[in-house]
């Protein structure tokens, strides 16, 4: 997780394109004459090459967007949103000024989920860091233990080496055929939520924007991003059984608040044709240009042929040579009373 820094970096911040703005020098009173060997000084010195200033310029640390872009008009904004919600970090990433890459991306995010508009993307931030506030999900990660018996087994994350780079592939898996009792699962949505949402802070955590030192290039494609699989092998009680209803809209709805830009690819994988519901509740919640990132397969076997950046990395289920997804990280479970729990992954610390 982020180190704590200072809560009020940001509201100190009180004119952020301002401070961008080249600074000014009051205009010096015209000298008097000057005496005749001191101009025979001034004589030699334009004859002598000129030299370099004593004072260097001062050197602006990190990316600076230029004054009236969207990220700059954001960054405006940003010591009255924090001082509206009294909240500064998001995702890990404590929200700083215009010279702070990770915030940078995090402002991006935003804009890029409102296609940079700037009023909605404010809108959105404040309503996300609300969220957070409230809920404290990294504070789910690292201090709750989730029920073995609801959510055991349901849930993974993956970190992938890329082939082409020295990068990584984060991959989320959500196996819903795992699910042994689906009122117990997903009758109290709010536990759903936040046990989705204790998940995806391990996602993040293997992201760790906070560590982030290149901006999302303008206009360029977002290299900060992951990738989610649901599974729904063998499932067979999601014909219009309300409380999944209930339970999947309120993910859908948060997570397209609170976790804007982040998902790249998303696969269904062994999708059967009753689930056609799903993807009609995501096009109320979601944008156009984030519903194009959804992919149902109807065979897992196929999911390695359309990740070929890193698809034999997989499990062989999914198509790929790789381990078993129960290898990788995943969220605290409370051991069974009077029963050995088997561990299902590495516990996220």
């Amino acid at each position: 997780m982020a180190a704590a820094t200072e809560p009020n970096s940001v509201t100190a911040e009180t004119n952020i394109e301002a401070a961008e703005a080249p600074s000014q020098t009051l205009a010096a009173p015209t000298p008097s004459p000057a005496p005749a060997k001191e101009e025979e000084k001034k004589t030699e010195a334009s004859e002598t090459p000129s030299q370099p200033q004593s004072t260097p310029a001062v050197e602006e640390k990190g990316p600076v967007s230029p004054t009236g872009t969207p990220l700059s008009k954001l960054f405006a904004e940003l010591p009255s949103i924090v001082a509206t919600v009294g909240y500064t970090e998001m995702w890990g990433v404590e929200l700083r000024n215009s010279s702070d890459v990770p915030t940078c991306i995090v402002l991006e995010k935003f804009l890029r989920a409102n296609t940079q508009d700037v009023a909605k993307a404010k809108a959105q931030l404040i309503e996300a860091l609300k969220w957070r506030k409230e809920v404290q999900p990294q504070k789910l990660l690292e201090e709750t233990e989730f029920d073995q018996a609801k959510f055991g087994g349901l849930g993974f994350v993956t970190a992938y080496p890329k082939t082409e780079s020295h990068e990584k592939e984060i991959v989320t898996w959500n196996i819903y055929g795992g699910v042994k009792d689906k009122q117990a699962t997903f009758g109290d949505a709010k536990e759903f939520v936040r046990w989705r949402a204790a998940l995806m802070e391990v996602s993040l955590k293997e992201l760790n924007l906070a560590s982030a030192t290149v901006p999302i290039p303008p206009n360029g494609v977002d290299p900060y991003r992951m990738v989610q699989v649901h599974d729904y092998l063998n499932v067979s009680f999601l014909r219009m059984d309300p409380a999944v209803k209930a339970a999947s809209k309120e993910v859908i709805q948060i997570f397209s608040m609170a976790y804007p830009e982040l998902v790249k690819e998303k696969f269904f994988v062994n999708v059967p044709l009753v689930m056609g519901w799903v993807f009609a509740a995501m096009k109320l919640f979601l944008s156009p240009d984030t519903i194009k990132k959804f992919h149902p397969l109807s065979y897992g076997s196929n999911l390695a042929g359309e990740l070929p950046g890193f698809g034999q990395e997989l499990p062989v289920a999914y198509g790929g040579k790789g381990k078993d997804i129960k290898e990788g990280l995943t969220v605290k479970y409370a051991a069974a009373i009077d029963a050995p729990v088997e561990e299902e992954g590495k516990k996220a610390p």
